[in-house]
């Protein structure tokens, strides 16, 4: 029985492998030189304005134009625009206007920076992210070489709390893992994606084709369901490793870590207590279980138990590598796996008492 299961941990790490071939590298540029809008939702983000607009300033594309909208923030986030790019030509501060009922926040003050913009290309960024100057030809080679409709993709994410070295690192890990990205990235078929809000870089066409924001205008995961939406109008969505290139500085404190993890992972299972369920199986078999089987067998010399520890640190390793994470971050993946059992199921439990999940101020059920 531990030969069966010493094998199926080494056939994850293979599959893990090979599931990252897949999976693009931002390297080369286009010379595409339509015009992009960079598009940028902020509420009460001041800690952010200054690195945000600093970083794409920086933006080596040409022609580009900034639009920020302003959706009703009470702290000194309009100020701190105002000030940062009134010298720009490029830069447009708008308001953010009544959010309407049925609507999710971000999802309305993306819809409304769409109706401003003037590109043949929308990139959405949150206010968190920092780029890297030549970010928009990257993406733009990627896009023509897959030829897609949407090309998105998970950040580096620095790591400054507890909470986060636990629960952020897991965002890589379960789509390197568990999503075929040779099915993904090379085929329209819906059921095969994935996509980060932080990041989305649209074709306006295949923007438009969707119905754009105000298709998932009441979703919680509305990156991951835009995604599905571009690729059921026949468009393909490509996720590539934008990590060296794309920060996100997306949780500061613990709290938000929580609340954040809280809000989407349910809803990203389907709202599924099946899927919940057998989640936590799998990871309590196959991503806990190696750690004490592993003492037991340092301890009793037999090393064979030592095995399926050894297999799923170094499937978290390479993906830590491709993913720009810290080098020491695969350790902690048996502890790590608990805490995203435990939030799954805090998250779940909140979903079917309609407690509601509260972000940005704003409580959505």
């Amino acid at each position: 029985m531990m030969y069966y299961y010493i094998l199926i941990t080494f056939l994850f790490l293979l599959a893990t492998l090979i599931n990252l071939l897949f999976l693009p590298k931002l390297s080369r540029k286009s010379t595409v030189n339509d015009l992009v809008s960079v598009l940028v939702p902020m509420r009460n983000e001041e800690r952010n304005v200054k690195g945000l607009i600093e970083s794409i300033k920086r933006i080596t594309h040409s022609p580009v134009e900034f639009i920020i909208l302003d959706d009703g923030s009470t702290d000194r986030t309009r100020e701190l625009l105002t000030r940062l790019t009134k010298d720009d030509p490029r830069f447009r501060i708008i308001d953010g206007k009544h959010l309407p009922q049925g609507w999710v926040g971000k999802v309305h003050a993306c819809n409304e920076l769409s109706r401003h913009a003037s590109g043949s290309y929308y990139l959405y960024l949150d206010a968190d992210v920092r780029v890297s100057p030549s970010i928009i030809d990257k993406v733009l080679f990627q896009m023509e070489r897959y030829d897609s409709g949407l090309v998105t993709g998970f950040p580096h994410f620095p790591l400054p709390t507890f909470l986060s070295k636990m629960l952020v690192p897991f965002q890589h890990f379960l789509v390197y893992f568990h999503l075929p990205l040779a099915v993904a990235n090379h085929t329209t078929r819906s059921a095969f994606t994935a996509a980060h809000g932080a990041f989305m870089f649209f074709k306006k066409e295949a923007y438009d084709d969707c119905g754009g924001h105000e298709a998932v205008k009441s979703s919680l995961l509305e990156d991951v369901h835009l995604s599905r939406k571009v690729k059921e109008n026949g468009w393909k969505v490509t996720l590539v490793n934008n990590s060296f290139d794309v920060t996100c500085h997306m949780y500061e404190t613990n709290k938000e870590v929580w609340e954040g993890f809280l809000k989407n992972i349910y809803v990203g299972t389907g709202r599924s207590p099946i899927s919940v369920i057998l989640l936590s199986l799998f990871y309590s078999i196959f991503y806990i279980l190696p750690l004490p089987l592993a003492l037991y067998g340092l301890v009793s010399g037999e090393f064979g138990y030592v095995l399926p520890l050894l297999g799923i640190w170094v499937q978290t390793f390479m993906i830590d590598i491709i993913s720009n994470q810290s080098k020491w971050h695969f350790l902690l993946v048996p502890i790590a796996s608990i805490f995203f059992i435990f939030i799954m199921w805090a998250s779940m439990l909140r979903g079917m008492k309609n407690q509601g999940y509260t972000w940005k101020g704003r409580t959505y059920s």
